[in-house]
């Protein structure tokens, strides 16, 4: 497998769900509330994953464009959504007994042409000895690392190939107190076509910043997960749910930075995507199906406030911008009339077409500065009209905050660090 393939992808659908989606209070609900250790454990009884359907699941993520899923096989509480052996903390022993919902999400994945990500939590708040066991006590530590690194081989075994080993809850440990090059050289001897990323301690084969979109400078792979609402798992309290125009915002912003979007879903306790969470979701695919090629497969079209470097990019107030070879998109999201006028462009523009019809718009260019007619207000989708701007050569776009960009060195639009939160 090549890289190429993540690099590629844009868009990817995370799914939390465990035995702590029954408490409906987020997925860190057993520390936050200090639940002594056997009143959580009897949650496993109710687990019954009833809802549970992994061929919707991947079937909503087809829906929606995206080309990848990561699923949750093991959060901080030690709960597998497998059978294993190296514990009793399992599906099997629990109200879905017979079923591995791993092994169902990664059938319905491949059925369905998606690659598929496991999510695994390093720390392990069930199975003793646990990491505070292992900060306390030297001997407590090699138990707990022998037992981490014999999870991690069982979980990659049992389920080969899969295509991204997706870590998480590092703490208390840097790379080197998780032994992580011994982790992944053994991973990857079993698996050695599968992707790491950054959160046992290395680099990993792409970053995963978490809440926000920043790409990595210098660039290299990235995702950004970010939830649906302000919660990882099913929290009944919270419904601040994103709307379509701020999963297309995420997306183009990803875009930009020639990284991923994995958006998040929260399984309710039996095992369903929340309603506003499909329809968003639902919506976004009609949206990418007539206009993704403004999303997929664009390069990195970013700037820098202070210097210019090679940077291609520029912000707009009428909407984003994304590249993609000789091409120009404009993602209108605050149409202003039936016209819209674009400065600071160094190419001769050719050409101008809506993306979701393909219809021509007419276009006068002067110098650095396009005005295009007939610009609607939604596209077909009732969501953002895209134009593809067809140039003379690879699209810059470029301004100061002069009137004209100057003939002598200049920063771009600080001429110190900031202290605004950009």
């Amino acid at each position: 497998m090549k890289k190429n393939w993540f690099a590629d992808a844009r868009y990817g659908l995370f799914i939390h769900y465990g035995l702590y989606s029954l408490l409906e209070r987020g997925e860190w609900v057993w520390n936050r509330e200090e639940i002594p250790i056997a009143e959580y454990k009897q949650l496993a009884a109710r687990f019954t994953a009833k809802d549970f359907d992994a061929d919707a699941l991947c079937r909503l993520a087809v829906d929606a464009g995206m080309r990848y899923v990561v699923l949750t096989t093991m959060h901080h509480d030690g709960f597998r959504l497998y059978p294993t052996e190296l514990s009793d903390f399992h599906v099997s022993n629990s109200g879905a007994a017979g079923r591995d919902l791993v092994a169902e999400i990664i059938a319905s994945a491949r059925k369905h042409g998606l690659k598929v990500g496991l999510y695994h939590s390093l720390n392990n708040w069930y199975d003793q000895p646990d990491s505070v066991a292992a900060l306390e006590d030297p001997a407590a530590y090699e138990k707990f690392i022998a037992a981490t690194h014999e999870r991690i081989r069982d979980l990659v075994t049992r389920y080969n190939p899969v295509d991204i080993l997706w870590y998480d809850g590092w703490w208390p440990f840097n790379a080197d107190g998780w032994q992580a090059e011994k982790m992944n050289a053994m991973v990857r001897e079993i698996q050695p076509h599968i992707l790491f990323n950054g959160r046992n301690g290395l680099p990993g084969d792409f970053a995963t910043p978490e809440q926000h979109l920043s790409a990595p400078t210098p660039w290299r792979a990235w995702e950004g997960c970010i939830t649906m609402n302000e919660s990882w798992s099913f929290h009944a309290g919270d419904h601040e749910w994103k709307t379509e125009a701020q999963v297309l915002d995420l997306l183009t912003r990803c875009a930009q930075g020639n990284g991923n979007l994995l958006l998040n879903v929260g399984l309710t306790p039996d095992g369903r995507v929340p309603g506003p969470c499909k329809r968003v979701l639902h919506n976004v695919g009609k949206w990418l199906r007539k206009n993704g090629e403004a999303i997929y497969g664009t390069e990195l079209f970013t700037f820098n406030l202070q210097e210019r470097d090679d940077h291609r990019g520029d912000w707009n107030f009428y909407g984003p911008m994304t590249v993609k070879e000789k091409s120009l998109y404009w993602l209108i999201r605050r149409p202003c009339g039936d016209k819209a006028t674009l400065g600071g462009l160094e190419n001769k523009v050719l050409s101008v077409h809506r993306l979701d019809d393909g219809a021509a718009m007419p276009f006068t260019q002067s110098g650095s500065r396009v005005q295009i007619s007939g610009v609607p207000i939604t596209d077909e989708t009732g969501l953002w009209p895209t134009l593809r701007i067809e140039c003379d050569g690879p699209p810059v776009v470029y301004q100061t905050g002069g009137l004209r960009v100057p003939k002598a060195p200049h920063p771009h639009y600080d001429p110190c660090p900031s202290d605004i939160a950009h």
